[in-house]
């Protein structure tokens, strides 16, 4: 065999770089003192075929250049240098470890006592020698080629998008109407009847659970379980092989096709990532890459003892962002899934970690300083979870413009309001405008907020409102794990009941969350499978659960394909009403040559709220009218847009509630959407005059549109020169404005 020829190589890019006439291979690692580059024949190989000793070293680079390597080579590194864990080194050359800038990963961590750097059972100060090349992955030379023929970014402006927050296996792993092959697989979310599927419900972009190729920690391996969400990254160029049906380089290609056939379709690609902390775990943690070829400069370090990690994540360590390597690293690969992915925009788990200088999170931080000026990352969307678990870590409505945020206020609240709590009124008032109290006094607009009640992490909608109390049990944590504060109300019994009246509220209910979700303010996120009734039977925290308690089902019952064809309804009247996706903050100022305001609030008595009823306990009913008539928004001809003037009523109240439809006496609403029905959307439009008393329904949403005549969606005009009054009545026949109630609870 001829000896395998070597060339010096150059130390940028970063990664293995196919080139047409061979590979170019580079590393970094400052404190290293020799790195070999591993060459494997197959992924089950015991060890490496070949190993080449990188002998430059440029800028704190080791590479090299094999003018013989091809496409579809497996390889990985041994780095050599000092292992002193008490000085921040835990170099060990006896671990094969995977590239920082891998491109495509091959296979799993078999996991064995050899992928620790010390000897398991004792003291992480001591060298383990044993070689682990026989059970790693290995990462694999990819040809990043590919046809993308005439794809164009759909560019959905944020304020219009809807989000559908899914996981790539559990969305398809069960649906008969996708080939076997392709269920659970990038292809499956790519396949004709997956697009429709999208497309009829009218979402404007996925938002994927982590596709970073990650790894099942050994702790949930030895109990039988996996990790399914998938936030144990230890791959950040590398769309994970799990997804993939050709898992030796073909998963870039295969994701790209699914990229390629959204984009056809309209439809924009989110990725979650995870650059917070990686799959290595603290100090005990195995060694797979990052600790074994840098781990002075990858991790955060307590000063105090470089043997520690400082741990603002809650999985043992904190990705070092300060150090200028690492911020690379990240802004890296941010760039070559816009560019090579061509990804729509990103949401960045425990965003606040990315922010820490030294401790404190900073608005001035090099990582938003960065992002910022760049010209490519700028421009697509960028949202944070805006938390991690340090000290001062939540930040909902800190983070700087160009960012949008998880709103967990808006989660919080709207599941406050509608389980009945007390004191939730004026909050609700914030939620439903897009949440101006958070984002208006730093200029960002209503699409800062990205709207949730539920997400991957907690409770399906289903079961917001069939449990009080979380049941982890199949997590094997004796029911320890997720959170004890959901919020929730399970209507009267936990779980599953023959209890009809409690089946009939739980839909209303769900019907409750949806329409708030799709009517506020902001930019709505839905969770996958919510649309149909999904549960996890009570399991707030399923990221070890790839089974069906997580999978989407498609054998819906009468009352799943009810919900699904409500919320779809939903979807699409807020498409086609700009009032509800406003991309400004309404003013509550009177509109020119009228009374009426842009946003006006009103209490049963078809009064505006006073000041004193907004900071009343006991309040839970409230009227929204959004004005059509305004002319601070204009399209991009500089026209403005104009809609219909809806009123929106709300009660939470455990009783029906008597309200007092706003206006002069010429004025009719049209009664549009009313949760106490099952379809939620009226089949016929029933006209109620200003003045009527409406019966609101207990723990009920009604949604009216303005009309001055049968067939009529007039606009505000109805009002122009008019003054909203109250309609004089009878005192002896006027109700309360509201019914105190003591209790807090959903009973």
């Amino acid at each position: 065999m001829a000896p395998l020829k070597t060339w010096l190589g150059k130390p940028y890019p970063l990664g293995a770089t196919w080139l047409g006439n061979g590979a170019n291979f580079a590393i970094y690692s400052e404190n290293a003192t020799g790195v070999d580059l591993c060459l494997f024949d197959h992924i089950d190989a015991e060890a490496e075929s070949i190993r080449v000793r990188m002998t430059e070293q440029s800028d704190q680079v080791w590479h090299v250049f094999l003018p013989d390597a091809r496409p579809g080579q497996l390889y990985g590194y041994r780095v050599h240098g000092p292992y002193k864990p008490e000085e921040g080194h835990r170099f060990n050359e006896s671990k094969l470890l995977i590239d920082p800038y891998a491109k495509a990963i091959a296979g799993g961590v078999n996991w064995s006592d050899e992928m620790f750097g010390y000897p398991m059972g004792k003291d992480d100060l001591e060298r383990d020698y044993r070689d682990d090349a026989w059970g790693m992955p290995k990462a694999v030379l990819v040809d990043t080629a590919f046809d993308w023929g005439d794809d164009r970014r759909p560019d959905t402006p944020l304020a219009r998008s809807v989000i559908y927050e899914m996981h790539v296996k559990g969305f398809s792993q069960l649906c008969p109407n996708i080939p076997e092959a392709l269920r659970g697989k990038y292809g499956g979310v790519a396949s004709p009847w997956a697009i429709e599927y999208l497309t009829s419900l009218g979402v404007t972009a996925v938002e994927l659970l982590p596709v970073h190729q990650f790894i099942t920690d050994k702790r949930l391996a030895d109990m039988g379980l996996v990790n399914y969400w998938g936030y144990n990254s230890i791959g950040y160029f590398a769309p994970d092989s799990k997804y993939a049906t050709n898992i030796t380089g073909g998963q870039a290609a295969e994701f790209k096709q699914m990229v390629k056939a959204l984009h056809a379709a309209g439809i924009e690609v989110i990725l979650d990532v995870v650059y917070n902390h990686t799959a290595e775990g603290n100090h005990l943690g195995p060694t797979l890459s990052f600790k074994g070829v840098d781990n002075f400069n990858y991790y955060r370090l307590t000063p105090d003892n470089l043997r520690y990690y400082m741990d603002y994540t809650g999985t043992g360590n904190t990705l070092n962002v300060m150090h200028p390597r690492v911020l690379q690293l990240i802004m890296d690969s941010l760039r070559y899934w816009v560019t090579e992915m061509r990804i729509d925009g990103f949401r960045f788990d425990l965003a606040a970690a990315l922010a820490r200088e030294l401790h404190e999170v900073s608005k001035l931080s090099a990582f938003f300083d960065i992002i910022h000026q760049d010209p490519v990352l700028s421009q697509v969307k960028l949202i944070a979870e805006p938390w991690d678990v340090g000290e001062g870590g939540y930040q909902v409505g800190n983070f700087p413009v160009l960012w949008a945020e998880w709103n967990g206020k808006y989660r919080d609240t709207v599941r406050g309001y509608w389980k009945g709590d007390e004191g939730h009124i004026g909050e609700m008032g914030h939620r439903l405008s897009g949440s101006p109290d958070l984002y208006q006094w730093n200029g960002k607009r209503p699409y800062a907020s990205i709207n949730f009640v539920t997400a991957h992490d907690g409770y399906t909608l289903a079961d917001l409102v069939s449990y009080n109390d979380k049941h982890n049990e199949a997590n094997a944590e004796n029911n320890q794990d997720g959170d004890n504060n959901n919020r929730s109300w399970n209507c009267g019994a936990e779980g599953p009941t023959e209890d009809e009246e409690i089946n009939k509220l739980r839909r209303r209910q769900q019907r409750n969350f949806l329409a708030t979700l799709f009517l506020s303010q902001g930019v709505p996120m839905l969770c996958g499978g919510d649309e149909c009734g999904r549960t996890q039977r009570g399991n707030n925290n399923a990221y070890c659960q790839d089974n069906e308690l997580s999978w989407t089902h498609w054998d819906w019952d009468e009352h799943g394909r009810r919900l699904h064809e409500y919320t779809a309804r939903l979807i699409h009247f807020r498409r086609e009403h700009p009032i509800f996706r406003r991309p400004k903050f309404f003013q509550g100022r009177k509109i020119r040559g009228s009374e009426i305001k842009d946003i006006m609030w009103f209490n049963p008595g078809g009064e505006e709220m006073s000041d004193e009823e907004w900071s009343t306990n006991y309040v839970r009913t409230l009227g929204m009218l959004l004005c059509g008539d305004t002319i601070d928004v204009r399209d991009e001809h500089g026209e403005p847009i104009r809609d219909d003037t809806f009123l929106m009523l709300i009660n939470s109240h455990h009783e029906p509630v008597k309200f007092t439809l706003p206006g002069e006496q010429d004025v009719n609403w049209e009664l549009l959407l009313d949760t106490r029905l099952e379809e939620g959307f009226q089949a016929e439009r029933e006209a109620r005059g200003a003045g009527e008393e409406f019966d609101l329904t207990a723990r009920s949403l009604t949604l009216f549109r303005l009309s001055t005549g049968e067939h009529s969606h007039a606009r505000t005009d109805s009002w122009r020169k008019r003054e909203i009054k109250t309609p004089v009545r009878k005192p002896a026949k006027r109700r309360p404005t509201h019914e105190k109630r003591t209790s807090a609870t959903g009973s």
